[in-house]
């Protein structure tokens, strides 16, 4: 629909309205007479509780209620827990312990929870968490994911043998073990997937306010879906119900992942305001948010692949260490065995997979999903496994991908983890990306950075991933009286323009004005009966299919109001910009004047329910049924300075294919970000954990280093829009996650093309300048 319809760059509605500063965040919202909160956190690793003294806290001025691990025995005590579900090597369930939401008799990590304080201002609370005294026992530490479970490690949780929170196999090995025996050539990788840290632009906050009309708690805090917490609260709450709690979000500075979890802060904060019927607030600190709210990967992989003599990839066997942290977190332990698991093999054709994944505890802050969310890192494993293939039988890295990429012919294609790729040009989205990235004129590129001293490489990251988490999602079209188009949404816009690009499927579909279609705010449970949130790229498939089929259902509505008030049957009329119009004929009704007779039953005909409203559910089906399958082609080129080691990333081209495109401006803008979060693991982002005590080490953005705008180069970006999904209405693939699955394989990639001259040919993220000198300097002296 010319400007504003599908595939059109329209701008963010937000955008001004938080640029200048008019934003609402969770930390801008204050109730007259709020009580503040503080938690006391554990400042070891690893340590016993020997005692907690709380006597003089307690008569701190100002201080209303304290709260630890003693309490956990009062009715409705937060607890917290794992929601995955994992079924191990054996059979048996996976080890996930049960406990109070503040630690009774052991800490396990640097910020573990162990008291919740309660004062009159942000300053009392403070003061009299500093007056709580706490006796601990400390104990060994182990933060090491690749040493937690060695025999002498220290043991993190009682009867949880080698730490071993999962050991999950998807198949039996000998089969796969056969095609190695006899293959042609075997490559083999090692690799390290750093541990990151999201940080969001507002720390973690929260404010519950009790409603003493209703008995209810009001809870504000930034999601990415008020109702996924909804929905999940009787796991934390366990004597609450929805009708208990209320949960609004504004606007997030940030999601990430971190921001679809129910941390226990919260779960505090809603048990303590419904019991002390006292509203309060809490706002961490930068340093509470790096090291509570939950990080991402960390993971230590061994991959080999057996090869035939044309480089044909036979078989792989990955096996991966992945750390969960010290607690299983909400679905910590399914993001490699799952998320992960189910593309481990790319978008390559291989006949046979044997995949091991071991999730071990580690006294470190636990792991979650991060932009990503595992798909990442089984993107990572497998493009470092093909570049070795390509170097153990003598091909270059292009063609090793052109041979062993999954042709269109296969298409729909079943991994060997029941995961269906209905659509994909790989090989057509790979050239796209090589003649973007003027792949042939590297060498010249080379040759003018040699010049100038300096190592030039080129890299290439593919990758595939299954966007479209939580099965189903509900939505709601309404046609006011007077022609205009409300939009209420389960999914929750934290960033993604939710709000310019839904109303642009209805403007496409029903053909009215751009300007008529509000979109709800959905950040409100009171306001949106049903949805699960933004995660996992699902939105477009999702509230898409639901708009497009909540639209039809208006048309078919109208169509029959036009028809009765047009003295025409049914079948005779047709729809089509904004009119409602007797086939060869001149009578008509525009979508305005239909929505103002539905809403007066004497023009309705008999038995009609008023209104022009369609509420829909949308269910893509269970397990891996019903995803979408984004995938591209990402080619970085970096500049390595011998002498100091800095790798800059100069050039940077992505191809993606994320189906079609509904705004091409914001699908560009989540690329951007996630080449963004992408290169800050690649090269710079690294949490650093002393290895005896598991003190953290990097607190603050002095020592944790995140990418500046100076950092990024111009990103050449284009969408391959000739294989559209099959799963959903609009053929829409995920866009919000592609950056960070390409970016870390193609900076690391051209980082070792570049140290060829050197003899390197590995090297772990982070790539940071101290690590490449040290390794040009190895390699020197050799």
């Amino acid at each position: 629909m010319g400007q504003f319809g599908i595939g059109q760059p329209v701008r963010r509605k937000e955008d001004i309205r938080l640029v200048t500063g008019h934003g609402c965040f969770t930390d801008d919202i204050n109730l007259e007479g709020q009580a503040y909160v503080y938690f006391l956190r554990s400042p070891y690793g690893h340590a016993d509780i020997v005692s907690i003294d709380i006597a003089d806290a307690a008569s701190a001025p100002g201080v209303i209620a304290i709260y630890t691990g003693n309490d956990s025995n009062e009715p409705g005590f937060p607890v917290r827990r794992s929601l995955a579900d994992i079924k191990c090597k054996e059979g048996h369930e996976f080890f996930s312990p049960v406990t109070p939401a503040l630690v009774t008799d052991r800490v396990r990590f640097v910020g573990d929870l162990v008291a919740m304080v309660i004062a009159e201002t942000a300053e009392q609370a403070r003061d009299a968490a500093e007056a709580v005294l706490v006796e601990y026992g400390e104990l060994p530490a182990v933060t090491d994911t690749a040493k937690a479970a060695a025999p002498d490690a220290p043991q993190i949780w009682p009867g949880c043998d080698n730490n071993t929170c999962a050991l999950w196999e998807n198949q039996d090995s000998a089969p796969v073990d056969d095609i190695f025996e006899s293959a042609h050539t075997v490559a083999t990788v090692d690799v390290v997937n750093s541990r990151v840290m999201g940080t969001p632009m507002e720390p973690r906050a929260a404010l519950s306010e009790y409603d003493a009309a209703t008995g209810r708690v009001i809870h504000y805090a930034p999601t990415q879906g008020v109702h996924r917490h909804y929905n999940i609260l009787h796991h934390f709450l366990p004597t609450m119900t929805k009708d208990d709690v209320r949960i609004v979000s504004k606007d997030v500075g940030g999601g990430f992942g971190l921001r679809g979890k129910f941390y226990p802060e919260s779960t505090l904060m809603i048990w303590a305001c419904k019991r002390l019927k006292k509203n309060m607030k809490w706002l961490a600190d930068r340093y509470e948010t790096m090291v509570s709210d939950t990080h991402g990967r960390d993971n230590v992989t061994h991959g080999e692949a057996a090869l035939d003599e044309h480089g044909k990839i036979l078989a792989v066997r990955i096996h991966a260490t992945c750390s969960v942290g010290a607690y299983p977190f909400q679905i910590g332990p399914n993001v490699p065995i799952f998320n992960g698991g189910r593309v481990v093999g790319q978008a390559y054709d291989i006949p046979a997979v044997h995949h091991v994944i071991r999730c071990v505890f580690t006294n470190n802050t636990p792991t979650d999903t991060y932009r990503g969310a595992g798909r990442p890192e089984a993107a990572y494993i497998m493009e470092r496994l093909i570049e070795a293939a390509a170097d153990a039988v003598g091909l270059d890295p292009v063609e090793i991908r052109r041979r062993n990429f999954i042709p269109r012919e296969k298409i729909p294609y079943t991994n060997t983890r029941d995961c269906v790729f209905d659509s994909g040009d790989f090989i057509g989205t790979l050239e796209m990306a090589l003649d973007l990235a003027d792949w042939n004129g590297f060498e010249k590129r080379r040759r003018e950075s040699e010049a100038r001293g300096l190592y030039r490489g080129i890299g290439i990251g593919y990758f595939i991933e299954a966007s479209g988490a939580n099965p189903d999602e509900e939505g709601r079209v309404r046609v006011n009286r007077d022609g205009t188009v409300s939009l209420i949404m389960g999914t929750f816009s934290h960033g993604q323009g939710h709000s310019a690009v839904f109303p642009q499927i209805v403007v496409d579909r029903l053909g009215v004005d751009y300007d008529s279609v509000e979109y709800v705010d959905d950040g409100d449970t009171d306001v949106v009966p049903y949805g699960w949130g933004t995660v996992g790229s699902r939105s477009s498939m999702m509230a898409g299919t639901i708009i497009m089929r909540a639209c039809d259902a208006l048309i078919e509505k109208g169509k029959k109001i036009a028809a009765h008030l047009l003295q025409s049957d049914p079948a005779t009329i047709e729809f089509r910009d904004d009119v409602f119009k007797v086939a060869n004929g001149d009578a008509a009704m525009t979508l305005a004047e239909i929505a103002e007779a539905a809403h007066d039953p004497a023009r309705l005909p008999d038995g009609m329910a008023p209104g022009l409203d369609e509420t829909y559910r949308f269910d893509r089906g269970k397990g891996f049924e019903g995803y979408n399958h984004p995938n591209g082609a990402h080619i970085a080129e970096v500049e390595i300075d011998p002498d100091t080691g800095v790798v800059a990333l100069v050039k940077y081209t992505a191809v993606d294919d994320n189906g079609i495109v509904l705004n091409p401006m914001i699908v560009h803008g989540q690329l951007h970000g996630g080449v963004a979060q992408g290169l800050g693991q690649a090269i710079l982002e690294n949490p650093v954990y002393d290895s005896e005590t598991g003190q953290f080490l990097t607190g603050s953005f002095i020592d944790y280093a995140m990418p500046r705008a100076r950092h990024i180069p111009d990103i050449v970006a284009a969408n391959n829009e000739n294989e559209p999904s099959t799963s959903n209405d609009l053929g829409v693939k995920g866009a919000g996650e592609g950056g960070c699955c390409g970016a870390p394989s193609a900076i690391v990639n051209a980082t070792l093309d570049a140290l060829k001259p050197f003899g390197v040919k590995h090297i772990d993220m982070p790539l940071t300048s101290e690590k490449v000198w040290r390794t040009i300097q190895e390699a020197t002296r050799e």
